[in-house]
């Protein structure tokens, strides 16, 4: 098979730049042009051709977005990650400051410096959309708390929260810190 059978070019007769039109035209008439018939055959293949690399063009198009979507999910999911990691070791030091208000309090020290830092900090975790969940009196929810005790009251509603013992935090609608609680059983 030659190349030229293989090849996706429409077939193109060039003349010489020496040949005269009425040399062109009669050499025209004595070669075979192709016919209306065969070139419309041809118009159609290369019709279909143009079709299927659109089709391809298309589905690589998809593909690329697709790719694009997860690449920047990823990212947004590695970023999620470590913003998580620091908050959560920011949270420690937080921790830290309550309870040394807590003490100072209890002692009678003034604690206007500390209150001053815990502000800064609330304003800190606001600003990045930190916010505590709120867990006293509420039902117990394992996508928000992590039970470690269990009471019995009969006053109180199966699975009742009774008291925090760490607060819990979300960031971004995810719970970053779950709050440990105790919750109430009934007895019986």
């Amino acid at each position: 098979m030659s190349s030229e059978a293989n090849s996706d070019d429409v077939p193109v007769n060039v003349m010489a730049d020496d040949q005269s039109d009425t040399d062109s035209f009669s050499d025209a008439s004595q070669t075979s042009q192709p016919s209306i018939e065969e070139l419309s055959e041809l118009l159609d293949l290369e019709k279909q051709k143009a079709t299927e690399y659109e089709e391809k063009l298309k589905h690589i198009l998809a593909d690329f977005q697709n790719l694009n979507k997860k690449t920047q999910s990823d990212i947004q999911n590695g970023v999620n990650a470590k913003v998580d990691e620091f908050i959560l070791d920011f949270l420690k030091i937080y921790d830290d400051f309550v309870r040394a208000k807590q003490v100072f309090s209890d002692s009678d020290i003034d604690t206007t410096g500390l209150d001053s830092i815990l502000k800064n900090m609330d304003s800190l975790l606001k600003k990045y959309d930190v916010f505590s969940i709120d867990a006293l009196g509420e039902i117990f929810d394992p996508n928000f708390h992590e039970a470690i005790s269990i009471i019995s009251d009969p006053d109180l509603d199966d699975n009742t929260i009774t008291k925090e013992i760490r607060k819990g935090y979300i960031s971004h609608e995810r719970t970053i810190r779950p709050t440990l609680v105790e919750i109430s059983k009934k007895e019986g």
